[in-house]
């Protein structure tokens, strides 16, 4: 057991050791750094590595955890808001089921269901059915994508659906603790555990011969019956699916389960899908992948496949789509081609680098779910610290989160003049001619929509003090209430992190309350660079706002920097 004692407002003592620790233990570190004056941290480890705990006590006066209590509820408060009567998708991997994390995980699940967010559970099994197999003698056998599910391999299916079942149910019934909230009245509802939904939702068909390939019991989705699991998750129900299909004969097929949680995602529409496995997404570097563009998964699974390139020299272009009722349109599941990933890599998942749940995280993606998070389910109250923290702990998969901003040109001189006219005239921001805005532009973003400039926002840094102005956030009428200008504001906030800025500041008249609700407080004149302060016309009697910015590792990359 090592034991560091924090002495200073940071804890620098564990900084000079994270050499000597391992990747996980970098990161439980990285999570202290900040802690109050007296706060002992512990860190444990067996010889052989296996388990790692961390223990903080605070020691420290005025830190007895009532503060701190209020401070985490208030912090989780936008969170929780932004989550509440979501749907969320999530693939427990094989891995982690098979695993002591699972009870934690799914504890976690339970915390945020009781907070009003939709779950659809979708476990794997490989681990389990090979298991199954060769506990009985037999090798598992998979050509391609796909396992060959002869009579025992479905046997094995079946038994292992049916166990995770009934191991997941019983991780959700406990009830909470009564000792400590009696005392708030009535406790009969808290009698009920957490219900769970589980049935026949998925509509399979035969693989069938494939290339001369007799493929037996395992099964293509076809249909999600939506309806039905959107009536169970409206009676306040976590819906658990297996990796089992129905035919419309009544057999049972063996499905994939990434196939699975993929259809239901884009069937339900879910808000965001999450794949928990059993260990990090590092780059080559051995760092942590804290984002990826569609763009940079796709480099990524062919980089790791060494497919590159089709058969006959062309990149992959095939993207497979799911029609809920007809099933996916290339008679391959996810995968764009036979060669590139999928279920003989899924039961080395971890060591072909997440083949498979980066290719269903590019799939929902491309098929509308807005947000694809991969976590490490190793990680103590990973699904928490992903879904109520700024830049969480995973790594985060969307489509180009600023599609269509970039740094202005001169030919965007007269789309940004039209968008800042009627706010000049009103008085709202001040007037500037064609000849200042040209000698600006260099400072300033744009925003285009089919070749129209919807809006625009300028970033002018004062290095020498560590900060920037913020000006000029205009989006055209029609294109407001559509979230283009939280968007503007948070590329200037990872722009002006980018150029080693510390603070930003701002002049306006009558959009204050605007920024406040985004993290700017009212400051004084003296708080603005004397540069900058020496330029101000008092006589518009600006009021001024000011934000701190916090250290961004959200790993989402911009497409340029100001020079």
């Amino acid at each position: 057991m090592t034991t560091f004692v924090c002495m200073a407002k940071s804890v620098k003592t564990l900084q000079l050791s994270r050499r000597c620790l391992n990747y996980q233990e970098r990161r439980m570190m990285s999570e202290f750094v900040g802690r109050s004056v007296g706060d002992q941290v512990v860190l444990w480890r067996d010889k052989k590595r296996v388990s790692l705990s961390l223990v903080v006590r605070c020691t420290s006066a005025g830190h007895g955890g009532g503060g701190t209590l209020v401070e985490v509820m208030r912090a989780a408060q936008p969170y929780h808001l932004l989550h509440k009567g979501c749907t969320l998708v999530v693939v427990l991997s094989s891995e982690i089921v098979d695993s002591p994390h699972l009870p934690s995980i799914l504890e976690d699940i339970s915390l945020l269901h009781g907070l009003g967010i939709k779950f659809v559970l979708v476990p794997g099994t490989h681990v389990q059915i090979d298991k199954l197999l060769i506990e009985k003698g037999s090798e598992p056998k998979y050509v391609g994508n796909y396992r060959i599910t002869d009579s025992e391999s479905l046997t094995a299916a079946m038994n292992a659906a049916g166990k995770i079942r009934i191991l997941i149910e019983s991780k959700l019934s406990p009830r909470p603790s009564l000792s400590g909230i009696r005392r708030h009245g009535d406790t009969i509802r808290w009698y009920d555990g957490v219900s769970v939904a589980s049935g026949n939702f998925l509509a399979a068909t035969r693989r069938g011969v494939v290339e001369g390939v007799d493929y037996g019991s395992t099964g293509e989705i076809k249909k999600i019956d939506v309806t039905r699991i959107r009536e169970r998750l409206h009676q306040d129900c976590i819906v658990l699916l297996s990796n089992l299909g129905y035919s419309s004969s009544g057999e049972v097929l063996n499905c994939n389960t990434y196939e699975i949680a993929a259809a239901c995602a884009l069937a339900l529409g879910a808000e965001k899908f999450i794949c928990i496995i059993d260990g990090p997404l590092l780059d080559e570097c051995g760092r942590l992948i804290r984002f990826l563009t569609l763009q940079d998964v796709d480099m990524l699974i062919h980089k790791q496949a060494k497919q590159t390139l089709s058969p006959n020299g062309k990149a992959f272009t095939q993207t497979p789509k799911f029609q809920n009722g007809v099933g996916f349109d290339n008679g391959n599941g996810l995968w764009s081609s036979e060669a590139a990933i999928g279920g003989r890599q899924e039961r080395l998942s971890r060591l072909n680098g997440y083949r498979s749940e980066l290719a269903a995280a590019a799939f929902v993606c491309r098929g509308g779910v807005q947000r694809v998070h991969l976590l490490d389910g190793t990680i103590g109250g990973v699904v928490l610290k992903e879904l109520f923290q700024r830049d969480g702990v995973g790594t985060m998969v969307a489509s180009n989160l600023y599609e269509g901003m970039r740094m202005a040109r001169v030919s965007d001189l007269y789309g940004i003049k039209q968008l800042l006219v009627p706010l000049e005239e009103s008085g709202t921001l001040i007037r500037r001619t064609l000849e200042e805005l040209l000698q600006a532009l260099d400072f300033f973003i744009v925003v285009e929509r089919q070749g129209q400039i919807i809006g625009c926002a300028a970033l002018f840094p004062f290095f020498e003090d560590k900060c920037g102005e913020v000006a000029a956030v205009v989006v055209s009428p029609e294109c407001r209430g559509q979230g283009q200008g939280d968007k503007l504001l948070d590329y200037i906030e990872k722009k002006a992190s980018s150029l080693g800025l510390q603070m930003l500041f701002l002049l306006t008249t009558r959009t204050g309350d605007w920024f406040v609700r985004r993290g700017f407080t009212e400051c004084s004149i003296e708080c603005i660079p004397e540069e900058r302060r020496n330029k101000i016309n008092i006589y518009r009697r600006s009021k001024y706002y000011m934000k701190k910015l916090l250290p961004d590792r959200s790993g989402i990359r911009l497409n340029s920097v100001i020079a």
